[in-house]
């Protein structure tokens, strides 16, 4: 099959240097026919990554115009990446859209249906779903390994205490810390419990700088909770990383969620079962997932897959609206209802 004529809009995104180069790891599937970026800032500080090496800049009209252009990689700086899809699906584009989803939930949701009228593929950059360890997490969860779940607890914290000017940008987003990276473990949650009766907000600061950098979501069920904690104050976070799943037959752990060598150290499960099941004797077990390897490459297969008709989104428009309303919730900016 021809190759899917791809742009990537925008270079602001803290993912969007390594989303380029995972475009460009797979030659057979996408031709990538330039990138886009409105904002001097972030040109003087990424044009010239070896990630954009060889791509043509444009103006964004005039990569939009691409003639044959399908889809888009839409990796702007936080609060333009909504409307930059906006902008994308009124053109009929597919789209590949890094996280989070914006504030105004009314244009989100005028997005994910526009999305759905035009049968255009909508994909929300949300890496877990790829994650090994995770899969096999909810795979058991499926199977009835663990029982009946009656608490999650999932934590994604990093530190960036002494990252002053990192601290400075991210006060720009009412949510702060767990607006930015709260959304990874919400999808995960959701795929698990589905939608929460409530959802009970805390946000607070380590100090008096404007940024929200410590957040705890408790989103409430009728068997069940599930916590979900935000903090860039964590010393030694990534490796921190975690998500726990506590069921009546049985509990599983994945501590961290990823290794920051992808490529070569694996992804291990700690899973301890009431009765054996699954090929597994009662007792506890270090499930091992193997390396995470290129840390967007399946989900850009995924996309590719999407677009060809190849295979049906396994991530509904629904899926993804949900995910975004219940982030806003757990920031606060919402009713918990």
């Amino acid at each position: 099959m021809k190759k899917i004529k791809i742009a990537q809009l925008g270079i602001g995104h803290n993912h969007g240097s390594e989303k380029m180069n995972t475009l460009r790891r797979f030659p057979e599937l996408f031709e990538i026919v330039g990138v886009s970026e409105r904002s001097p800032e972030w040109l003087e500080k990424r044009r010239n990554l070896d990630a954009y090496n060889g791509i043509p800049f444009m103006d964004e009209e005039e990569l939009l115009n691409t003639p044959g252009l399908e889809a888009v990689a839409i990796e702007t700086d936080g609060m333009d990446l909504l409307p930059t899809a906006l902008r994308c699906a009124e053109r009929r584009l597919h789209i590949h859209m890094d996280k989070p989803g914006g504030h105004d939930l009314a244009k989100y949701r005028q997005l994910c249906d526009m999305c759905k009228e035009k049968n255009l593929a909508f994909q929300m950059a949300y890496i877990y779903r790829t994650n090994a360890a995770i899969q096999f997490m909810l795979n058991a969860i499926r199977n009835d390994w663990i029982g009946e779940i009656f608490e999650i607890h999932a934590v994604m914290s990093r530190y960036d205490g002494d990252n002053l000017d990192y601290r400075k940008w991210m006060t720009q987003f009412p949510g702060g810390a767990m607006y930015i990276f709260a959304g990874y473990l919400i999808d995960i949650i959701l795929q698990i419990l589905g939608t929460p009766d409530k959802v009970h907000s805390f946000m607070k600061q380590t100090r008096n700088d404007g940024l929200v950098d410590n957040g705890l979501a408790v989103l409430e069920y009728p068997r069940a909770t599930a916590t979900v904690r935000v903090s860039i104050e964590e010393v030694g976070g990534m490796q921190h990383r975690r998500f726990i799943i506590c069921g009546t037959k049985g509990t599983m752990e994945l501590t961290p969620i990823e290794h920051q060598d992808y490529y070569n150290k694996s992804l291990m499960v700690r899973m301890n079962l009431k009765h054996p099941c699954g090929g597994y004797e009662a007792g506890e077990h270090m499930v091992d997932c193997g390396p995470l390897g290129g840390r967007y490459d399946e989900q850009m297969i995924q996309f590719a897959k999407i677009v060809r008709g190849e295979m049906v989104n396994p991530y509904p428009i629904e899926h993804e609206f949900l995910i975004q309303k219940i982030l806003l919730q757990s920031c606060g900016l919402l009713p918990g209802e």
